[in-house]
């Protein structure tokens, strides 16, 4: 039998390394299914239950490993439902690559079904190469370039396939005029700043007496790196969302995340440093980073075009984070000042006694800040951690202390709901031997991860470490839009728009073979975890927890505090004596006639 076009597909991602696709079938792209079947196993299909959490597993897979995602789709719907994972991606600059099916190409430009302008579609998320075939001979320097330029730029490709052209026998470009002769290899670059730049950096940063650093996902291969600079420098560490595995919590100077869901002491860095290293990282809130001249500036990133972009850099170096830290690194003096950093342990020190006294706080029925900060102590060696967008994500950003060898990682730049479960599925892929847990509001899991439960229940067996949980925060609430309006806009909560219906998550993890877990109680968290963590099989623990305990920014500003008062004047369906005493744990230092715990 001739080698067809999706024979040959399959056979050149393999070349490539590609051993994984994740993906649903359809018409548009069933040749390329039958080559993957005719491999022999050669590349492992993973079937989702949706082509956008195939996306996100491709994405994620991206990100746990360091290696090319890829996701499949067929024509029309199947194509266009990739695109959200797809964004996913683009934002957090992770390489990915989507192969679509399209129709028949006689039948292209005549309405007919299923016809999309994929070109077109994917134009944006895609735009780094993005491509339709149309000739046997062309498909191998599309999926040479596909590769390459995702694996080189760290974007999302795409490749068009029409169906009729999958099925016809491939041939190799011809040698005449007009033809490419593509081949196969990638190695990432050294990427080290001129030695000119190097010392103008360090300048900068040998000069100041109050550094503060912030890192985030480009360290995640530099810790060793950003410790050393770092103690040199007596700084303090903060730490984007996205880097939040990039340092260990156990250092009593990394100050943890920032931003709208980070840290009192992150904040307070920042607003008192005079010096700031950016390394790595995109944080796009820039209201949580100096003021504008108040500090000089040093950023380390790959991508240019994320220099000086959120806040105005002296030097700007466009290098590898390791390898510009270790270079940077004989250039920078010895702090011996050593009360900076003193005031920062401090801070942080006191913050985490915060964090447990706001943890244990009593709630209705379960304080959802408990039930990270139960995990923390619990979290086991070289565990991977996913978090939804929502509030569940404050938790997940705050309590959870990374150590060591943990990986974490969520729907960072494009902050998506439903991307938790597909991102803890794709971890499992990428480390069979290492537990997963995801942290996903009941929002989401109603939005999309349910349904990804199944392709959990399809496959867990075949996972040698079978530790795999995903906790539900149930609260009936889509909650941190409730907070939003709250705070941001000083409206009560909208029921129409927030409430949401109660579901028996648990149950339906019985229902299909995992086991369940159903807590009410705030005694029962930790046993909670620690049954989960002893399971013989992928675990869905759900926690009925309060929607009123305010998964709120470090810093409140006047004017959100004055919008909360106005929220409480108009009468909030919610209005008690809970919501009222968890805000004063925030708010009451700003509150008229508050008082600050």
């Amino acid at each position: 039998m001739a080698q067809t076009v999706g024979d040959f597909l399959v056979e050149r991602l393999y070349a490539w390394g590609v051993r994984k696709i994740f993906g649903y079938p359809g018409d548009g792209i069933n040749d390329v299914f039958g080559a993957l079947n005719r491999a022999g196993g050669k590349i492992e299909f993973i079937q989702a239950r949706h082509e956008e959490m195939a996306a996100f597993m491709a994405s994620a897979y991206a990100k746990f490993t360091g290696e090319l995602g890829v996701c499949i789709a067929t024509s029309g719907p199947g194509a266009s439902h990739l695109v959200t994972g797809l964004y996913d991606a683009r934002l957090d600059h992770m390489p990915v690559l989507a192969i679509a099916g399209q129709q028949a190409r006689t039948a292209l430009g005549g309405h007919y079904q299923q016809e999309v302008d994929l070109p077109s579609l994917f134009k944006d998320v895609a735009g780094a190469f993005v491509q339709q075939a149309s000739a046997p001979a062309q498909v191998r320097h599309l999926v040479d370039r596909a590769v390459r330029i995702a694996l080189g730029e760290r974007r999302v490709t795409a490749i068009i396939l029409p169906n009729d052209l999958q099925e016809e026998p491939y041939h190799e470009p011809g040698r005449k005029h007009g033809t490419l002769h593509s081949g196969i290899g990638y190695s990432r670059p050294k990427t080290v700043p001129y030695d000119a730049d190097l010392h103008r950096a360090a300048e900068i940063l040998n000069s100041g007496r109050k550094v503060a650093m912030l890192v985030g996902a480009g360290s995640l291969g530099a810790t060793d790196a950003v410790i050393a600079v770092a103690d040199k420098l007596g700084a303090g560490i903060a730490k984007a969302l996205l880097g939040k595995a990039a340092v260990p919590d156990d250092l009593p100077y990394v100050t943890g995340s920032i931003g709208l869901l980070g840290t009192e002491p992150s904040y307070t860095m920042m607003m008192e440093c005079d010096t700031l290293l950016m390394v790595g990282s995109g944080f796009p809130y820039s209201e949580f980073l100096p003021k504008e001249g108040q500090a000089r500036g040093v950023q380390i990133d790959l991508a240019p075009d994320m220099l000086s972009l959120r806040y105005p850099m002296e030097a700007n170096l466009v290098g590898d984070a390791a390898e510009t830290l270790r270079a940077l690194l004989p250039l920078i003096e010895q702090k011996t000042e050593k009360s900076w950093r003193a005031d920062i342990e401090k801070n942080v020190a006191d913050w985490w006694k915060t964090l447990e006294e706001r943890a244990i706080q009593p709630a209705v029925p379960v304080n959802p800040q408990r039930v990270t900060w139960e995990l923390s102590p619990r979290l086991p060696d070289g565990v991977i951690l996913t978090s939804d967008s929502g509030s569940c994500a404050n938790w997940y950003a705050r309590d959870l202390r990374i150590r060591r060898g943990m990986m974490a990682s969520l729907s960072g730049g494009l902050a998506s709901m439903g991307a938790a479960v597909p991102y803890a599925i794709a971890a499992k892929f990428a480390h069979p031997d290492r537990p997963v847990i995801a942290l996903v509001g009941d929002g989401a899991m109603q939005m999309n991860n349910m349904a990804e439960l199944i392709t959990v229940a399809k496959y867990w067996r075949q996972w040698p470490d079978k530790r795999w949980i995903v906790c539900v925060f149930n609260n009936e609430d889509l909650n941190q839009v409730t907070w939003e309006q709250r705070v941001m806009e000083g409206d009560p909560k909208f029921d129409a728009s927030q409430q949401i219906p109660n579901v028996p998550y648990h149950r339906f993890a019985e229902l299909i073979g995992l086991k369940g877990i159903y807590v009410d109680r705030p005694q029962a968290v930790g046993p909670a975890w620690e049954d989960a963590l002893a399971a013989d099989r992928p675990v869905v623990l759900e926690v009925k927890t309060d929607p009123e305990v305010p998964p709120l920014p470090p810093h409140i500003t006047f004017q959100q505090a004055m919008n909360f008062s106005r929220t409480l004047i108009k009468g909030d369906p919610r209005e008690g004596g809970v919501i009222r005493e968890t805000a004063r744990q925030v708010l009451g230092a700003i509150l008229p006639g508050g008082r600050g715990d």
